[in-house]
């Protein structure tokens, strides 16, 4: 049975905001929001002028340890006026926010390393995942900040990765235990990314030097593509906590994952080999369609989702929590920073 929803406010007082004493737990409550849901946890703050930024930094250790127990925390009702703000709450509470590097998804820069979250178009899904899971160093955190919420739809869906790797069934998480998983890409298809955009650079050489101390096999095709292939783990015991959770691309880089006209339309374009992206078990081996339809399932089973709010600031544990994002309607803006890299030779 999950525990109600604890707070730590009471009654106090209206302060000015220069004479807070940030260093206390009662300047916020916290909440759930459904009653039979963790995630996220709901912080709000219990009186008016409470200073996030200030607060988190002080309750830095109090924030990872929720993070931790949670996955996701979702700070709502504080006054974060702008990216500046937002890019001030991830120093606060990491160790700063990163650069966006080997790329997957379309985005655009907003501020140092504050990116829009992705520059898809407002009528595409996009399923559930774990921030850059596929590099040799991801992010143990990422933050979202909603600048402006949809007219309609275009939640940031989440879902625990300890409860997915619970929850898949032994033989199907054991084959990718054992074998891992192989992403592959073709660059230079005039489909996705270039790889000039997903690499940063226009050098060749430089391409080359990133794949080589990021355990990527490139070869280098005729018009100027680019494939490359990786081989990652599919689970990982998460660094603080020590619960083994389910964190891979595997199934959001399989063909099988994208709407069905589009799935037809590659297959007329492309052969299997030269797909922009898909995935496979780590000795390239077919990933089972069966087992990809048990994931996809569990992915949906495990999915909360809820409505924006302008100044929202989202906390995820990357590793502990996957997100995506539904389709919308009308004007949204929610930029995103990534924070506390990590790589799996440590894992």
């Amino acid at each position: 049975m999950l525990k109600k929803p604890q707070t730590s406010a009471r009654k106090l007082p209206t302060l000015q905001r220069q004479v807070m004493d940030v260093s206390t737990l009662d300047l916020v409550t916290t909440a759930y929001l459904q009653s039979d849901q963790s995630l996220p946890l709901l912080i709000q703050p219990a009186l008016d002028g409470v200073d996030l930024n200030a607060w988190a930094e002080t309750n830095r250790a109090w924030i990872e340890t929720e993070l931790g127990r949670h996955g996701g925390i979702l700070f709502r009702g504080f006054h974060v006026p702008d990216v500046a703000t937002f890019e001030q709450f991830i120093d606060a509470v990491s160790g700063g926010a990163l650069r966006y590097q080997e790329r997957s998804s379309p985005r655009s820069q907003v501020s140092g390393n504050i990116y829009t979250s992705t520059d898809h178009p407002a009528s595409e899904s996009i399923f559930l995942h774990n921030e850059q899971s596929y590099n040799l160093t991801f992010p143990l955190k990422i933050l979202f900040y909603c600048v402006t919420a949809a007219q309609e739809g275009g939640e940031t869906p989440i879902a625990s990765s300890r409860r997915m790797y619970q929850r898949i069934p032994h033989h199907v998480r054991q084959k990718f235990a054992d074998k891992g998983y192989m992403y592959v890409r073709n660059f230079g298809s005039g489909f996705g990314l270039t790889w000039q955009e997903a690499f940063q650079t226009e050098d060749k050489a430089a391409v080359e030097a990133y794949c080589q101390a990021n355990d990527i096999e490139f070869e280098w095709r005729e018009g100027d593509r680019l494939r490359t292939r990786q081989v990652r783990q599919a689970v990982i015991r998460h660094p603080q906590t020590g619960d083994m959770v389910w964190f891979n691309h595997a199934t959001f880089f399989h063909v099988s994952t994208l709407r069905l006209e589009v799935q037809q339309m590659l297959a007329q374009v492309f052969s299997e080999e030269e797909l922009p992206n898909n995935t496979y078990y780590g000795d390239g081996s077919p990933i089972e369609p069966d087992v990809l339809d048990t994931l996809r399932q569990l992915y949906a089973a495990e999915t909360v989702a809820f409505p924006w709010e302008k100044g929202d600031i989202l906390l995820l544990d990357n590793v502990l929590t996957a997100h995506g994002r539904s389709p919308f309607v009308g004007p949204r803006k929610i930029v995103v920073g990534m924070a506390d890299p990590y790589k799996w030779a440590e894992a």
